[in-house]
């Protein structure tokens, strides 16, 4: 699949893909609470993101960045600790999901050094 270059839209399709994700695994208590932060984690990101775009400061933006940053790898987090079942799809769909949240810090990691040599 290829990932959108804009990246509000792309972070914006991250969460949409984490909820559809969610809805495919075993109701379990665990997963409940894991859910929910998985939930809050992958929706910051592009929330902090459109946050961003619209600071005020430099500084501002470095610190919406760095959230951005800190909610996509704790995104990650909560995605690899959910319990999949033996569903072999939502497997799949996880390492699609690991691996974005992957990327996605590395993104924002570039941003804060392109903003730091300026």
């Amino acid at each position: 699949m290829t990932q959108p270059y804009d990246l509000e839209d792309r972070t914006f399709a991250f969460a949409r893909r984490v909820r559809a994700f969610l809805k495919t695994l075993p109701r379990t208590l665990t997963n409940t609470e894991d859910a929910r932060q998985l939930t809050r984690a992958s929706g910051s990101v592009g929330a902090n993101y459109i946050e961003a775009s619209e600071a005020v400061s430099k500084r501002d933006f470095v610190l919406r960045i760095k959230i951005c940053r800190k909610e996509a790898k704790e995104a990650r987090y909560w995605l690899r600790l959910v319990d999949i079942g033996e569903n072999r799809a939502a497997a799949s769909e996880r390492d699609a999901l690991v691996q974005e949240a992957t990327e996605l810090p590395r993104i924002f990691g570039a941003i804060l050094r392109n903003t730091a040599s300026r």
